[in-house]
């Protein structure tokens, strides 16, 4: 009888607002899972059944769907999407802690402007930006190649970035800083060996925000390629409707194929962007 009671006494009451919380995130997350359920089960029907049983469950598995996807192009968008995807990443990472290592470390009149400066280029809008990027684009001689789009992308990432990795910077203790200093190590010593490694949960934050912008950007992938060969998929899949009648199976397919990294670089990296997100946003 102690045992029982031992046992039962362990066991979590939830109240009223933690009972009402937790039907709020379940809704939520019904919301967000459900389409990509659906997805994923209409990506494996026949044209028929889509229209005819939206809801339901196909007769017949077509799993082939995935395969003619592939073959009528997603193969060749994901590479694009991959490279510019990546490219993007690297360069956003290498200038965004460099210029935050500074903006974190000096404190005068120019890093204030700076600051004021970067700020404003988060409130610059894409759709504002697109005439004078496409003219400079074309006078670079850059319209359909792949940094048509890198190098935009870097454009719009880079101050959020920036402030991001600035205030998990400015939450690292000075005495590490100092130390190193006193034992010899360089500006760039101390970048490289004290900052860098114990930003990793703001720098995997950074990664999984700019992939995901770079990944499913449409304005840009859209306008400044025109060449069939170098389509990123969000412009890509556009290619798989037809003005009579879309095979909506192959095309849903191909969605699920491109949502695909997304979702497992969320699934792995998810714990440092919720970390890297609240420890960055400490300080400013």
């Amino acid at each position: 009888m102690v045992k029982l009671e031992k046992s039962s006494s362990k066991i979590r009451k939830f109240g009223p607002g933690e009972f009402f919380a937790m039907l709020m995130l379940i809704a939520f997350a019904i919301t967000i899972l459900y389409p990509l359920i659906w997805m994923v089960i209409s990506s494996m029907k026949s044209y028929d059944e889509i229209y005819n049983d939206v809801w339901g469950f196909p007769s017949t598995w077509i799993v082939e769907n995935y395969s003619i996807a592939w073959s009528k192009g997603i193969s060749s968008y994901f590479m694009n999407s991959l490279i510019v995807t990546g490219t993007t990443i690297i360069v956003v990472l290498i200038i965004g802690s460099m210029a935050a290592f500074a903006l974190a470390r000096y404190r005068t009149r120019l890093i204030d402007l700076a600051l004021i400066f970067i700020i404003g280029g988060m409130m610059m809008n894409p759709q504002v930006a697109l005439i004078p990027l496409f003219n400079i684009l074309s006078s670079l001689e850059l319209i359909n190649t792949r940094w048509a789009l890198i190098l935009p992308y870097i454009a719009y990432r880079l101050p959020l970035t920036i402030l991001l990795i600035r205030g998990y910077f400015l939450s690292i203790p000075k005495e590490l800083e100092e130390s190193a200093i006193i034992d010899g190590c360089s500006e760039f010593g101390i970048y490289r060996r004290i900052y860098l490694p114990m930003s990793l949960p703001i720098l995997l934050t950074t990664v999984v925000l700019t992939a995901f912008y770079a990944w499913n950007e449409f304005l840009f992938a859209t306008i400044f390629i025109d060449s069939e060969a170098l389509k990123t998929i969000p412009s890509g899949l556009m290619n798989f409707r037809d003005a009579l009648r879309t095979d909506w199976g192959v095309l849903l397919a191909g969605m699920v194929i491109a949502s695909i990294p997304m979702v497992i670089l969320l699934i792995f990296l998810q714990k440092y962007l919720v970390r890297g997100l609240s420890e960055g946003s400490v300080k400013g």
